[in-house]
């Protein structure tokens, strides 16, 4: 327990970027939470836990990490960070230490996204080129967000922002859950993920488990209020 309010630091997952935490957002200012939202850059598990990691630690008191879809896999090894005290997982993957995302989600069948990425190029440094995937535009609502409206989706579409697909293939340094409480929401209308990877790897995590029946993968853009509510059941614990 501390005798100070816990930051919430929200880290989104492929496909978004932070503005899908608005709702969230508004939800924890209007309880008096401090929150912040910072980019994942999406460019790999090391890499992205050790910026997220780096933000966490430069805030002074304790740290609630929430993690949505590959944000989970973030927060997993950023949550290693001293000054975390809680984790929550949104829709999200939490992975063993030494497993990859390939491998945690390999243990169910596929969800419709694996079937529906585009591949891009982009450059790395000595000239080389990397691989980064976005979901196919008319696929996006069934797959990431079908409880959310039409003229909403579009936009998340339009606005993807890519995952390099080397962040299927590292694996977790670490596992922060394994000394940090968690909690864990899982969607129970994923599309982007399957539902049953979410519940193993909660479960394995010895996270509180709250399912949302019917919930996409976006639910923490269609259902805000229900998401902040599991993220303030971590808040009032390390308070």
């Amino acid at each position: 327990m501390s005798a100070t309010n816990p930051t919430v630091v929200l880290v989104h997952g492929a496909f978004a970027d932070a503005a899908s935490w608005a709702g969230v957002i508004g939800e924890l200012q209007s309880q008096g939470v401090a929150v912040i939202a910072p980019p994942n850059p999406l460019r790999g598990l090391a890499a992205d836990a050790a910026y997220v990691g780096s933000v966490a630690s430069q805030i002074e008191g304790p740290v609630v990490l929430v993690g949505h879809s590959y944000g989970g896999a973030v927060i997993t090894v950023a949550g290693a960070a001293e000054n975390v005290v809680g984790l929550v997982y949104v829709a999200a993957y939490v992975p063993e230490e030494g497993e990859s995302l390939g491998e945690l989600q390999e243990r169910f069948p596929l969800a419709p996204l694996v079937a529906n990425l585009t591949e891009w190029k982009y450059p790395l440094p000595g000239g080389e080129s990397g691989v980064e995937v976005t979901i196919n535009a008319d696929a996006f609502p069934s797959i990431f967000a079908a409880d959310v409206p039409a003229e909403t989706t579009q936009v998340l579409a339009a606005a993807q922002r890519p995952l390099a697909v080397s962040a299927f293939t590292e694996t977790a340094s670490t596992a922060a859950w394994k000394t940090k409480p968690s909690w864990a929401v899982v969607a129970g209308a994923d599309s982007a993920i399957n539902p049953e990877v979410e519940r193993y790897g909660a479960q394995r995590a010895g996270a509180t488990v709250i399912e949302i029946d019917g919930a996409s993968h976006a639910v923490a853009v269609s259902q805000p209020k229900a998401v902040a509510d599991v993220i303030l059941q971590a808040v009032r614990a390390a308070r």
